[in-house]
Protein backbone atom coordinates (compact mmCIF):
# COMPACT_ATOMS: atom_id res chain seq x y z
CA UNK A 1 0.00 0.00 0.00
CA UNK A 2 1.43 3.27 -1.09
CA UNK A 3 2.03 6.12 1.68
CA UNK A 4 -0.29 9.06 2.01
CA UNK A 5 0.89 12.72 1.51
CA UNK A 6 -1.36 14.96 4.06
CA UNK A 7 -3.52 16.54 1.34
CA UNK A 8 -4.98 12.90 0.50
CA UNK A 9 -5.37 12.58 4.54
CA UNK A 10 -7.17 15.93 4.62
CA UNK A 11 -9.08 15.53 1.41
CA UNK A 12 -10.34 11.89 2.28
CA UNK A 13 -13.98 11.80 2.99
CA UNK A 14 -13.49 9.51 6.40
CA UNK A 15 -17.00 10.27 8.36
CA UNK A 16 -19.32 7.34 8.43
CA UNK A 17 -22.91 8.86 8.76
CA UNK A 18 -25.85 6.60 9.29
CA UNK A 19 -30.20 7.41 9.20
CA UNK A 20 -31.90 6.60 12.44
CA UNK A 21 -35.35 5.64 12.26
CA UNK A 22 -37.03 7.58 15.24
CA UNK A 23 -41.25 7.08 14.78
CA UNK A 24 -41.44 8.73 18.55
CA UNK A 25 -40.36 11.78 16.89
CA UNK A 26 -42.34 11.11 13.47
CA UNK A 27 -39.31 10.95 10.83
CA UNK A 28 -35.81 10.18 10.71
CA UNK A 29 -32.35 11.67 12.25
CA UNK A 30 -28.93 11.40 10.72
CA UNK A 31 -26.20 10.66 12.97
CA UNK A 32 -22.51 11.49 11.94
CA UNK A 33 -19.37 9.77 13.21
CA UNK A 34 -17.62 12.58 15.88
CA UNK A 35 -13.99 14.06 14.37
CA UNK A 36 -11.17 13.62 16.48
CA UNK A 37 -11.66 16.92 17.89
CA UNK A 38 -15.33 16.66 18.50
CA UNK A 39 -14.89 13.10 20.25
CA UNK A 40 -12.10 14.74 22.20
CA UNK A 41 -14.56 17.75 23.71
CA UNK A 42 -17.15 15.41 24.19
CA UNK A 43 -14.98 13.13 26.03
CA UNK A 44 -13.15 16.52 28.09
CA UNK A 45 -16.71 17.40 28.50
CA UNK A 46 -17.52 14.17 30.86
CA UNK A 47 -14.10 14.44 32.98
CA UNK A 48 -14.31 17.02 36.19
CA UNK A 49 -10.55 17.94 37.22
CA UNK A 50 -9.34 18.84 40.75
CA UNK A 51 -6.96 21.70 41.21
CA UNK A 52 -3.59 19.27 40.86
CA UNK A 53 -4.65 18.40 37.19
CA UNK A 54 -6.16 14.79 38.40
CA UNK A 55 -9.46 13.78 37.41
CA UNK A 56 -11.53 14.06 40.65
CA UNK A 57 -14.94 13.45 39.11
CA UNK A 58 -16.82 11.96 36.65
CA UNK A 59 -19.40 14.26 34.87
CA UNK A 60 -22.47 12.51 33.75
CA UNK A 61 -24.81 15.28 33.39
CA UNK A 62 -26.56 14.99 30.19
CA UNK A 63 -23.95 12.75 28.34
CA UNK A 64 -26.12 10.71 26.30
CA UNK A 65 -27.53 14.41 25.32
CA UNK A 66 -24.29 16.39 25.03
CA UNK A 67 -23.51 12.58 22.69
CA UNK A 68 -26.39 12.77 20.11
CA UNK A 69 -25.77 16.81 20.11
CA UNK A 70 -22.44 16.33 18.80
CA UNK A 71 -24.05 13.60 16.53
CA UNK A 72 -27.14 14.76 15.06
CA UNK A 73 -26.96 16.51 11.76
CA UNK A 74 -29.27 17.75 9.12
CA UNK A 75 -29.13 17.10 5.18
CA UNK A 76 -26.15 19.56 4.89
CA UNK A 77 -24.34 17.44 7.86
CA UNK A 78 -24.42 20.79 9.89
CA UNK A 79 -24.85 20.00 13.85
CA UNK A 80 -28.80 20.03 14.54
CA UNK A 81 -28.46 21.25 18.26
CA UNK A 82 -25.80 23.16 19.63
CA UNK A 83 -24.01 22.48 22.98
CA UNK A 84 -25.82 25.64 24.85
CA UNK A 85 -29.04 23.59 24.08
CA UNK A 86 -28.10 19.99 25.12
CA UNK A 87 -30.59 20.41 28.01
CA UNK A 88 -33.43 21.15 25.90
CA UNK A 89 -32.51 17.93 24.10
CA UNK A 90 -31.62 16.32 27.49
CA UNK A 91 -35.54 16.86 27.96
CA UNK A 92 -36.22 13.91 25.41
CA UNK A 93 -37.27 10.24 25.54
CA UNK A 94 -34.49 8.40 26.82
CA UNK A 95 -34.94 5.28 24.94
CA UNK A 96 -34.84 7.13 22.04
CA UNK A 97 -31.59 9.02 23.23
CA UNK A 98 -30.40 5.62 23.83
CA UNK A 99 -30.75 4.44 20.40
CA UNK A 100 -29.22 7.55 18.67
CA UNK A 101 -26.47 7.70 21.41
CA UNK A 102 -25.78 3.98 20.57
CA UNK A 103 -25.11 4.75 16.67
CA UNK A 104 -23.43 7.89 16.90
CA UNK A 105 -21.11 5.66 19.80
CA UNK A 106 -20.41 3.23 17.12
CA UNK A 107 -19.51 5.20 14.13
CA UNK A 108 -17.08 7.43 16.43
CA UNK A 109 -15.72 4.38 18.01
CA UNK A 110 -16.64 4.95 21.79
CA UNK A 111 -18.20 1.93 22.21
CA UNK A 112 -16.45 -0.33 24.68
CA UNK A 113 -15.70 -3.04 22.47
CA UNK A 114 -14.25 -1.17 19.79
CA UNK A 115 -12.01 0.67 22.51
CA UNK A 116 -10.66 -3.09 23.52
CA UNK A 117 -10.05 -3.97 20.33
CA UNK A 118 -8.19 -0.80 19.01
CA UNK A 119 -5.98 -1.77 22.41
CA UNK A 120 -5.87 -5.49 21.88
CA UNK A 121 -5.30 -4.97 18.23
CA UNK A 122 -2.33 -2.53 18.37
CA UNK A 123 1.56 -3.40 17.27
CA UNK A 124 4.94 -2.18 17.98
CA UNK A 125 5.43 0.66 14.83
CA UNK A 126 7.71 -0.78 12.27
CA UNK A 127 11.05 0.35 11.24
CA UNK A 128 12.31 1.32 8.21
CA UNK A 129 15.46 -1.10 6.44
CA UNK A 130 18.76 -0.02 8.73
CA UNK A 131 21.35 1.59 7.08
CA UNK A 132 24.07 -0.05 9.02
CA UNK A 133 26.25 -2.73 8.08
Amino acid sequence: MALLSKEQITAADDRKWEDVEVPEWGGTVRVLGMSGTERNAYQSSLVVLGSNGNVQRMNMTDQLAKLCAKSMVGEDFERLFTDAEVKELGAKNGAVLERIGSVAQRLSGLRKEDVEAKAGNSEAPQSGASTSA
